[in-house]
């Protein structure tokens, strides 16, 4: 049945979609080893197309450049380190706790070699090319975080006097202060943190939190700037 198919294809038809999605995720692959190994400079479209077993114009037919394929690979490896869809992201009796297990995914995902890799790579060429970013930002993953956590924050913290504006600015620093110094000592500027001190850094990082929060909240009562 495949080898006819195949046939088919070869003789001009068109393949079906689960042909078409198994030789994007073929390029796909091909294009996330050497991008994370050789670097988004020295990565040519050729080189994609030469390890993927595929012409240039059947890798261009997918993607219109190479920017447009790194952005495709960006958010392949975050579809791939985010939590599984069975597992919920919000799940705990206080605030405190909720937030707990949120940083803990939230690290267990930035921690992981892919996204440690991409970050490396982001970092060391970025300068160069500046569409790198533009992928990272555009794929959309801070801004639910950012969402979510705003969300909790005015759903939980009562009579809270966190406008909009201030609720995306505290969740964006928690988000920072979750991830920034595991990060650092993850790409070698320092030891790597075991899952033990993990676990004691999101207590601290949340307790710091939401102190944080209930002082802003203080201020902006009182009327202070």
């Amino acid at each position: 049945m495949q080898g006819r198919a195949s046939k088919a294809v070869a003789r001009g038809g068109r393949p079906s979609r689960a042909d078409a999605l198994r030789l994007r995720e073929r390029i796909l692959v091909a294009a996330t080893e050497l991008f994370l190994a050789e670097g988004y400079g020295s990565t040519s479209i050729e080189a994609v197309a030469r390890r993927a077993g595929v012409s240039k114009r059947t890798l261009y037919d997918r993607f219109d450049d190479k920017s447009a394929l790194f952005a495709a690979v960006v958010h392949r490896i975050i579809e791939q380190i985010r939590p599984p869809p069975d597992v919920p992201l919000v799940e705990g009796t206080t605030l405190a706790d909720i937030l707990r297990r949120l940083a803990l995914l939230i690290l267990r995902a930035a921690l992981s070699p892919q996204a440690i890799a991409l970050h490396r790579l982001v970092n060391a060429e970025s300068a160069r090319f500046p569409e790198l970013v533009r992928a990272v930002a555009s794929d959309g993953s801070t801004r639910e975080a950012m969402d979510l956590i705003g969300s909790l924050l005015d759903r939980e913290l009562s009579d809270s006097k966190l406008s909009g504006e201030n609720r995306e600015f505290a969740a964006a620093q928690f988000i920072f202060m979750v991830v920034a110094l595991p990060q650092r000592r993850a790409m070698g500027f320092g030891t790597p943190m075991t899952p033990a001190e993990l676990d004691v850094w999101a207590v601290k990082v949340v307790a710091l939190f939401l102190d944080g929060c209930r002082k802003l909240e203080q201020r902006l009562g009182s009327g202070e700037p």
